[in-house]
């Protein structure tokens, strides 16, 4: 199959509509004949990620790329980066504000929910200029999860 490539902004302000761009790849997904556990895992990714950028950096872009061999996910914002990586990668730690904890959000399980899901996941972040996580979901001899 010819790659697949879609994009999605990510509304930083707007807690109901997270999720829309994991909603979406699902449904190509689905469309597409794509095994339900690897739509599964990328739905994961895909929605953790977006929940992130709403929470923690105001938005910002999503990427989808899918080919014959697997999934490739890009999250790029401009949000406050990550000061502490490890740390973030820890079960539970969170930075939400109240609101996003009021609203159910916020339980520190983003980062290494993605991790888990992700056949390969990578940050770049810089503090003050933004985060970047790229993961990839292989279509065949991925992850059992």
């Amino acid at each position: 199959m010819e790659p697949i490539r879609l994009i999605y902004q990510v509304d930083g302000e707007d807690f109901t509509a997270a999720g829309s761009a994991s909603s979406d790849v699902k449904r190509v997904m689905k469309q597409l004949g794509m095994d339900p556990d690897v739509i599964r895992r990328v739905s994961v990714c895909m929605y953790e990620g977006e929940i992130n950028m709403v929470i923690h950096a105001e938005g910002g872009e999503a990427l989808v790329e899918l080919d014959d061999e697997k999934v490739k996910i890009m999250l790029k914002d401009k949000g406050p980066g990550i000061p502490d990586i490890d740390l973030a990668m820890q079960e539970g730690w969170s930075t939400a504000s109240e609101t996003a904890r009021n609203l159910g959000f916020g339980a520190g399980m983003g980062l290494p929910n993605m991790k888990k899901y992700a056949d390969d996941m990578q940050i770049e972040t810089e503090v003050g200029r933004g985060t970047t996580v790229t993961m990839t979901v292989l279509l065949a001899g991925g992850k059992k999860v």
